[in-house]
């Protein structure tokens, strides 16, 4: 390989996620495909989710649009999230970008810059960007999106997500003949009352479950792996990698593995975490390095040049994220850039 770690995306299982989500949603899908598509790509996600027949787009930042209406042309609507900072109007109309408006500020620079369309973002509770309802302007002209955002979607047994739902339904009633989008991947499996108009999924297009734990409903898209570099005998006694975090309680045998914090394999990898290796699920075993990390394979048939599985369809995204002590989004961003994409 060019490279010896390498991240592999699979097009037809993004697909197929697609797909359920809408079909268990009830409503049509617009894609997150904010930071490079959770990680995987934006320009071959974005293109395969339209010939599904996405249509409507998220980004967070206006030049992650701009790269994208360059990959999709103009069939696309692309709303990017930060909404309308200031200076930033003239950028967003010469791209066809339709900013998410999050303050009387942002309106306020819109407008002045020539408005045309755009979302509105209420805050029910999140706390993080939007307007407080009370707060929330009249409607206005080129408006034809009226979102929020769910903080507990993942856990369907949280208050929270119903009095959401209930303040974004009275907020929205403001906006008539505006797409109403509330729910986010979690929040597509809360219920047809979750809904509106449009839902708005990240994590489970790309192989996260709805609830931080893996989902049948759920294939898996993304498969993280490198190459074995060397595998040694270690005596009883002896230490692998810095500051002898783990020393063999009796002869180990360890795989030195090509990827390491520099790629994706965060610190806290070690000591939970496991990797499909030889046909079953193996430990890391001592600090994960910038490059490499290694790998316990005592008892199993792995050699130099055998592929390792960090994450993917044996080693489940979200039991390595929790295993890594943070969360399927964190993982798949953290991939770095010198580990190979490739498409199948």
């Amino acid at each position: 390989m060019i490279s010896p770690a390498l991240l592999t995306v699979d097009l037809r299982a993004l697909a197929a996620n697609y797909r359920t989500l809408e079909t268990i949603g009830g409503v049509p899908v617009h894609p997150v495909v904010k930071a490079d598509a959770y990680g995987l790509g934006a320009t071959a996600c974005a293109a395969r989710l339209m010939r599904e027949g996405a249509r409507t787009f998220f980004v967070a930042r206006t030049r992650e649009g701009e790269s994208l209406r360059a990959a999709l042309g103009a069939e696309a609507a692309i709303y990017v999230l930060d909404g309308c900072l200031e200076g930033r109007a003239a950028r967003l109309r010469e791209a066809d970008l339709r900013p998410v408006l999050n303050t009387g500020a942002q309106l306020a620079e819109w407008q002045a810059g020539g408005g045309g369309r755009c979302g509105l973002q209420i805050d029910t509770g999140m706390n993080r960007l939007g307007f407080r309802p009370e707060a929330a302007p009249e409607p206005f002209e080129g408006l034809d999106l009226v979102l929020s955002h769910l903080a507990c979607a993942d856990d369907p047994a949280e208050p929270m997500n119903a009095r959401q739902r209930d303040a974004f339904a009275a907020a929205a009633r403001r906006y008539p003949g505006t797409v109403r989008s509330f729910a986010n991947s979690g929040g597509v499996f809360l219920g047809s009352d979750y809904g509106f108009d449009a839902s708005r999924p990240g994590i489970c297009l790309y192989g996260g479950g709805p609830e931080g734990r893996p989902d049948d409903r759920i294939k898996p898209v993304a498969t993280f792996a490198a190459e074995v570099l060397q595998v040694r005998d270690v005596p009883a006694g002896e230490s692998v990698g810095y500051s002898r975090a783990f020393v063999a309680d009796r002869p180990r045998r360890i795989a030195t593995v090509a990827a390491g914090y520099a790629d994706g394999v965060l610190r806290s990898y070690s000591p939970r975490s496991l990797v499909w290796a030889g046909g079953t699920l193996r430990p890391i075993v001592g600090r994960v390095s910038m490059d490499v990390c290694a790998v316990d394979v005592t008892g199993g048939d792995v050699a130099v040049g055998d592929l390792v599985e960090l994450f993917g369809p044996n080693r489940p995204l979200d039991d390595a994220a929790a295993a890594a002590g943070t969360v399927a989004w964190e993982l798949l961003t953290s991939v770095g850039p010198r580990a190979l994409r490739r498409y199948v």
